[in-house]
């Protein structure tokens, strides 16, 4: 090879890494399996609000449709009309827009499938791989075998074709109650994969459906109309969870057995996070039992949620951009998903100054009744956001913690006879303080070199220290709510813990304060801005804020405070 090739190879964008799913995505559309094309869809069930772990399987598969300009479908798999509403089938059209995944015209029901299921059924029945069986759920899974046994064929697994097909058609018609007979796939109930040995296909369910009220008195079974779905869609690609693998040799069977069309299922890795629970019922219990204030609570999991608390779609793919797409389960550190959404934020977020515990900062030497405006800038990282401007006067308002009275060497905020930097404004010196009857420090009291205005020294003087501040001619009132991690335990999960997960609740996981001085400028936010409290955090408007009772979430603290707590 020649030193100009070797050149040219070592300035050459580095060629990105394929994960194992793109992997088989080019090999099909390589050997012109599926016709080339690419077919992905998210089919949640509307029996609950989604979380973070949806979330990644979300901007998995509608970005490889859009990485190989395919098509990307929204199918809502409403087989249980016990546990289904429309509550949950708006939420997730909710979620999954604000993800960015768009599913154009491509909105489905499993339930619009429910007649093309029934004929395909009997169709298995007529080939003699369905049967109706009269055993009760209970009796199903003692008769299932064990690892090192088969199980016990039903003794209805020899009906004919004919008595078969009259049963299904009655239980269609509603004339057996609930657990009376269900419709079992015969394969082999023997196989040492227990999904094979004569699974359930239909449940006689006499529910009203959200959407064909009360016209079906059988509904199917997740394995059997799962593939079904894929197929009649088209699918190319069926993405899903790795509790599924097993389950692959069922949707496989199926398919192969009617004839029809027939997708590849692919499983993934499903995201665990230290920290929280992804379980829905775990999740459900936490609404029920008012340990936390609805579904959309800022410190649950739930898209929601994490949406309440000022979470973005771009944060949220930064976060499934870095920990990938893997075969094998693991836990992933919750500072992976905070970092990810410091670094969205650090670029996007306006900078604003509050003060969360104030006390008055008073400048002697400032002339009374003087408000004058200062520039700030909106954000360092994006000039194109610009400045804005802030008043100042006599009377500021600092955050308690910015003065010590008896201050340790390395301390560079306000300390009597030190000088440090007010933001934007000017260097100030501390001369005394105020306290009350109790010693607690009302006032702190500085002079202002009035030759520093906009925080720089003419005689190039440096100070170690800058804080923010608020003017008090100007500041508004607010509600500051600190949220943080939902649990005080990494693993609430973990069969090493005694109790029940609830036991392993953070009792520091949400602190609301009031009496918060904001500058001006944040009177006039919006829900859906995102602000860096300057010192402070990241923070963003409540839903449930007025005019009248501003209250800001934090969405995450400027640095990551648990990572100190997990080494001591």
């Amino acid at each position: 090879m020649s030193n100009e090739n070797t050149h040219e190879d070592a300035n050459a964008p580095e060629a990105r890494t394929l994960h194992f799913i793109e992997q088989i995505i080019e090999e099909d559309n390589a050997n012109g399996r599926f016709g080339a094309r690419v077919h992905t869809r998210f089919p949640p069930e509307p029996n609950g609000y989604l979380h973070i772990g949806h979330a990644k399987s979300i901007i998995l598969n509608s970005s490889m449709a859009r990485e190989y300009n395919g098509q990307f479908n929204l199918r809502f798999d409403d087989t249980n009309p016990t546990k289904e509403d429309v509550e949950y089938v708006e939420s997730i059209k909710e979620d999954v827009k604000w993800l960015g995944a768009d599913w154009e015209d491509r909105l489905f029901f499993a339930s619009d499938y429910f007649e093309q299921m029934y004929e395909y059924a009997v169709e298995l029945i007529k080939l003699g791989k369905a049967y109706v069986c009269d055993l009760s759920a209970d009796e199903i899974r003692a008769t299932r075998g064990t690892p090192t046994e088969p199980g016990t064929p039903s003794p209805w697994r020899d009906r004919s074709v004919e008595e078969n097909l009259d049963l299904f058609a009655r239980m269609r018609a509603g004339e057996f109650p609930d657990g009376a007979k269900t419709l079992r796939a015969k394969i082999d109930m023997a196989s040492p994969n227990f999904n094979l040995r004569d699974p359930v296909m239909y449940r006689i369910v006499h529910a009203t459906h959200h959407r064909q009220g009360d016209k079906w008195k059988i509904y199917p079974m997740y394995d059997w109309a799962h593939g079904l779905e894929d197929s009649i869609e088209g699918i190319t690609h069926s993405i899903c969870t790795l509790e599924f693998e097993h389950h692959r040799p069922l949707y496989d069977w199926f398919l192969d057995q009617l004839g029809v069309y027939h997708p590849q299922q692919i499983e993934f890795a499903r995201l665990n996070l230290t920290y929280t629970v992804m379980s829905k019922r775990k999740l459900l219990q936490l609404v029920k039992g008012n340990f936390v204030d609805g579904w959309d609570d800022p410190r649950m999991p739930t898209i929601c949620g994490l949406r309440r608390r000022g979470y973005t779609p771009e944060a949220l793919r930064i976060f499934c951009k870095t920990i990938g797409v893997a075969k094998f389960n693991s836990v992933i550190d919750a500072g992976v998903l905070e970092n990810a959404v410091r670094e969205d934020l650090n670029k996007k977020a306006l900078r604003r100054m509050a003060v969360l515990d104030p006390i008055k900062l008073v400048i002697d030497n400032y002339p009374e009744g003087q408000v004058e405006t200062l520039v700030a800038i909106n954000n360092p990282e994006n000039p194109e956001d610009g400045t804005r401007e802030v008043s100042f006067s006599k009377v500021l308002y600092i955050e308690r913690d910015d003065f010590m009275e008896d201050a340790p060497k390395k301390y560079f905020r306000l300390t009597p006879g030190k000088e440090v930097r007010l933001r934007y404004a000017y260097y100030v010196t501390c001369t005394s303080c105020v306290k009350d009857e109790n010693g607690v420090v009302t006032e702190v009291h500085c002079v202002y070199d009035p030759e520093t205005r906009g925080g720089q020294s003419p005689d190039g003087r440096k100070v170690q220290g800058t804080i923010h501040w608020v003017d008090s001619t100007s500041a508004v009132n607010a509600e500051a709510r600190l949220y943080d991690r939902l649990f005080s335990v990494a693993n609430p999960d973990d069969e090493q813990n005694t109790g029940v997960f609830t036991d392993y609740l953070n009792p520091d996981s949400l602190k609301i304060i009031s009496n918060v001085k904001l500058e001006r400028a944040l009177a006039d936010a919006s829900a859906d801005e995102r602000f860096q409290f300057e010192r402070v955090g990241y923070f963003t408007l409540d839903k449930n804020s007025t005019a009248d009772n501003l209250i800001f979430n934090r969405t995450v603290s400027l640095r990551d405070s648990w990572s100190k707590v997990a080494k001591k």
